[in-house]
């Protein structure tokens, strides 16, 4: 397991494991997270994005299963706990740190998916790049809508914020290969 492919291949899986076992987080943190908000619409908006780590969390359950691997049990059950955390924590901790928390998780996940994007390409997983670039896509959504939420508080635009991800259009335009 030494040539480029075997070794993206490798890097690849643990990263799908990282990003399934992530959803499941992601999905109960936003179950809480909708779940605490009053307004109807944001009920709504926040309650979409949560169906929608589902299903990056399903796709990545084929993507590992179509190469014989399996969600690692204990990062599993680490994340299961850190989003009904997180979650409950939503309830009973006001709007502003949810927004801000949420925003900058979904910034990092923008990320991870360019990168399984690239390592499936020199993996010769070709028929995943599109899939997990358009993961990355609904993460930049994530991420704008988090970000909005947040500058629109009062105190959002006093207290420091992650760094803005590149245009949305730069996620296809470059291209895992140019990544690599």
């Amino acid at each position: 397991m030494n040539n480029p492919r075997d070794l993206a291949l490798k890097r690849l899986i643990r990263l799908l494991q990282d990003a399934h076992a992530g959803e499941l987080a992601a999905f109960h943190a936003y179950d809480g997270h909708f779940k605490s908000v009053r307004d109807p619409k944001e009920r709504q908006e926040i309650k979409k994005i949560r169906d929608e780590e589902w299903e990056h969390r399903e796709c990545l359950a084929r993507f590992l299963g179509e190469i014989g691997a399996a969600p690692r049990p204990a990062r599993e059950f680490k994340m299961k706990c850190v989003g009904l955390t997180i979650g409950f924590l939503c309830r009973i901790g006001g709007w502003l740190i949810p927004m801000y928390g949420a925003g900058k998780l979904e910034s990092g996940n923008i990320v991870e998916y360019e990168i399984a994007a690239r390592l499936a390409f020199t993996a010769g997983r070709h028929e995943w790049i599109s899939p997990l670039l358009h993961m990355a896509e609904v993460e930049w959504d994530h991420e704008i809508y988090f970000r909005q939420k947040f500058l629109s508080h009062p105190l959002g635009r006093y207290l420091p914020m992650w760094p803005l991800p590149p245009p949305r259009t730069e996620i296809r335009a470059k291209g895992p290969q140019a990544l690599s």
